[in-house]
C-alpha cells in the first residue's frame, strides 16, 4: 500500500539523506512553528521559502495531488489570515486569528514529516541514526514510528470498509454507534501495533549492544549540501538580525 505515509522507494523523487531531512524538519519547528525571528524582515523571508520546500519535495516524489492540494490549502488559510482577521471584531477575532495562526505555522513541518516517513525507508533512517551516533533509546521508538503510521492507516482502511458493509456511518441508520463501532477499535488496534512493533524491532536486533550492519547506501549529494546551505543561511542571519545588524 503506498500513500503519504508509507515509503516509496521507486517513485521518492529527488534523493535527500536522512539526515538532510531531519535538518529541515528542526528548521521549520524552530522558525516557522516556533516563530523565531519573525521581526526580522530577511530571517522571514528565509522561513517562506523553507516552508515552501516541502511542497516542491512532493511535485519531485510526483505526488502532484497532495501537492496541490496542500498549497491551496496553505493560500487560503494564509489569505483568511490577512484579510479576514483585520476585519473581524470581538471574539471572533481571538479564535479564527488564533486557529489560522496555528495551521499556517504548523503546515509546513506537518508536510515534512509526511514527506520524510513517504520517502525513507525504516533501514536508511536507523542508519542515518547510526552515523549521527543516536542513542538507541531514541532510535527505536522513531524507527517504530516509521511503520506505525502506515499500519495504523491500514487497519482504518479495512475498519471503515467493515463498517459501510453494516451501514455504520455519519447519516446512516446507525450513525449512533459511529463512534463506539470505528475508534474503539483502531484505539484498541493501535495500542497492539504499537506493541508489535517494538517487539518486532527489539526482534531484529536493535537493542542490542552489537554494531549493526546495514545494506542501504546513505550519504550527502549535491542536493543535500544546497538544502543544508539553505537550512544553514536562516540560522546565520538569526545571529546578526538579533544584534540589529541585519533588519
Amino acid at each position: 500500500m503506498t500513500g503519504l505515509f508509507t515509503a516509496d522507494v521507486e517513485n521518492r523523487g529527488l534523493v535527500l539523506d536522512p539526515r538532510t531531512k531531519l535538518a529541515v524538519m528542526i528548521t521549520l519547528v524552530v522558525f516557522a512553528l516556533g516563530g523565531t525571528g519573525d521581526d526580522i524582515t530577511a530571517v522571514r523571508c528565509g522561513t517562506i521559502v523553507i516552508s515552501i520546500l516541502p511542497m516542491l519535495l512532493l511535485v519531485t516524489a510526483k505526488q502532484y495531488k497532495k501537492a496541490a492540494l496542500f498549497t491551496v490549502l496553505f493560500a487560503l488559510v494564509k489569505a483568511a489570515e490577512l484579510l479576514l482577521v483585520s476585519r473581524m471584531t470581538g471574539a471572533a477575532v481571538s479564535i479564527f486569528g488564533i486557529c489560522c495562526m496555528i495551521f499556517v505555522r504548523l503546515m509546513p513541518g506537518l508536510i515534512m514529516g509526511a514527506y520524510m516517513l513517504s520517502s525513507t525507508t525504516v533501514s536508511e533512517f536507523i542508519a542515518a541514526m547510526h552515523r549521527m551516533h543516536v542513542p538507541q533509546q531514541i532510535t527505536i521508538p522513531m524507527s517504530v514510528m516509521f511503520r506505525f503510521f502506515p499500519t495504523v492507516l491500514e487497519e482504518f482502511s479495512a475498519i471503515n470498509t467493515a463498517m459501510k458493509m453494516r451501514d455504520i456511518r455519519l447519516g446512516g441508520k446507525h450513525s449512533g454507534k459511529f463512534i463506539e463501532y470505528r475508534l474503539v477499535p483502531l484505539m484498541v488496534c493501535s495500542v497492539n501495533i504499537g506493541s508489535e512493533l517494538s517487539a518486532a524491532a527489539l526482534t531484529r536486533g536493535l537493542g542490542t549492544k552489537v554494531r549493526r550492519t546495514n545494506i542501504c547506501k546513505i550519504g550527502f549529494r549535491v542536493q543535500d549540501i544546497l538544502v543544508l546551505m539553505l537550512t544553514a543561511a536562516l540560522y546565520v542571519l538569526l545571529v546578526p538580525g538579533m544584534a540589529g545588524v541585519v533588519k
